[in-house]
């Protein structure tokens, strides 16, 4: 049976395969570095010896996938991992064409090319290593909140009205009618609160019909969302983000640190707690006592792109942090089922990690008359009559929060959104 390279055995006969890597074949030797996902490892065949290998290592490109069997030795003289394999038997498994993408030496292919073949493009360490980092992640993440007696649910992407958020939808047909693919699971999480559930959270995906020109934005994405009743406030909403993406990061820094200091020469920062925290109108006062930074204040009830940039050296300067929680959000600027305070201000947050959002969370609106009377100043009416029902029978204080995971992704690895997600999507791509 066919082993990973990280686990072959020095002194026995193992049997291997992968990506070749580079090929070597002179008129006596051939030479092949083999590759999985988990290593490399060296072949080494004297073709006198094995006559019979002489066709198939004549067929073998780089990038062609093989699997081999034979001996496995200690070796001086080989510099990766000090070993090498003498096969007896080479199976090719596919002929690989030449890389339509290899750029010319200390160039990098332009991103879009590089996104047509896409699954070409991921064959590196740097790639298996961001995926497995996500990987892990959100696994950790899942585990702080199995601990803490949370419940996963897989709420439906298929939705009946378009009015869920302030973004825009995809409208599908839908039998004899429309259907809208879902902006976020927040309506169903908020169900599960009315049901009883007390604490649940989602791994999904989710879509934005929007246009935009942005290293962070896509429309589609992967959500990771949670929401839990009887809370006291919006604190409490904070308190459990800080705490599971500290949790979360503090794995991440074990198990692939290291890695990622050599491959990507990032350090992964485990954060304090716990985080800090502005509310908003300080935050402006901040960046223009600080940085002279000045905006008009009709624009002050949400914060610009370019403050959102400049949080990042707000919050270390002040804080040394990374992290920084933004409070104070005008009740213009924040959904219908937000919360709000005696003073009409959304008792809500967004989480903002290295200059850019990651997060909107708060405590939800739970009482029926209220929620229902704050969506009709929305102009919202009979198209989420579904949603205010879900407050009509009793539903416990709640709130909860929204990460993605494609964009937490994209900044622990310095990349643009393109490079962090799998596969993306955007206005101009559908295709792999």
């Amino acid at each position: 049976m066919r082993v990973n390279l990280s686990k072959i055995k020095l002194g026995e006969v193992n049997h291997v395969g992968g990506f070749v890597e580079n090929i070597r074949n002179k008129k006596f030797m051939c030479f092949i570095v083999l590759r999985d996902v988990t290593g490399r490892l060296q072949l080494t065949i004297e073709k006198e010896k094995h006559p019979e290998l002489n066709d198939v290592l004549d067929q073998i490109t780089v990038d062609s996938v093989i699997e081999a069997k034979g001996l496995i030795l200690a070796s001086e003289y080989v510099k990766l991992n000090g070993m090498e394999m003498y096969p007896d038997e080479i199976k090719l498994c596919s002929t690989a064409a030449p890389n339509p993408i290899v750029a010319p030496k200390g160039e990098e292919t332009n991103i879009d090319m590089r996104l047509d073949y896409r699954w070409i493009d991921l064959r590196t360490d740097k790639n298996t290593l961001m995926f497995k980092t996500q990987s892990y992640f959100v696994a950790k993440c899942r585990e702080f909140l199995v601990d803490k007696d949370f419940t996963e649910i897989h709420t439906p992407k298929l939705i009946a009205t378009e009015s869920e958020s302030g973004a825009g939808v995809f409208k599908v047909d839908y039998f004899d009618g429309n259907a809208y693919l879902a902006q976020s699971p927040q309506f169903y999480k908020q169900m599960a609160m009315a049901a009883g559930f007390e604490r649940i959270f989602e791994s999904g995906p989710v879509f934005r019909a929007e246009k935009f020109a942005s290293r962070k934005h896509a429309t589609e994405f992967t959500g990771f969302d949670l929401e839990f009743s009887y809370i006291e406030s919006y604190e409490d909403v904070m308190k459990m983000e800080e705490e599971m993406l500290t949790y979360a990061l503090a794995a991440v820094k074990e198990k692939y640190g290291e890695e990622i200091k050599k491959v990507y020469d990032i350090d992964v920062v485990v954060p304090t707690l716990p985080f800090p925290r502005m509310d908003l109108k300080d935050v402006y006062a901040e960046l223009e006592a600080r940085y002279g930074y000045k905006v008009d204040e009709s624009e002050k009830g949400d914060l610009t792109t370019e403050g959102e940039r400049m949080v990042e050296k707000l919050s270390k300067d002040m804080f040394g942090h990374e992290f920084l929680f933004i409070t104070g959000y005008s009740k213009e600027c924040r959904a219908f089922y937000h919360m709000r305070d005696e003073n009409g201000v959304p008792c809500g947050y967004d989480l903002i990690w290295k200059g850019c959002e990651i997060t909107t969370g708060a405590q939800r609106e739970h009482r029926y008359d209220v929620l229902k009377a704050q969506a009709e100043e929305k102009g919202l009416g009979a198209d989420i009559e579904f949603y205010i029902n879900f407050f009509k029978y009793g539903c416990p204080p709640h709130g909860g929060f929204g990460i993605g995971v494609d964009r937490i992704t994209m900044i622990l690895f310095d990349q643009g959104i393109k490079d962090a997600m799998f596969l993306f999507r955007g206005p101009d791509r559908l295709t792999p």
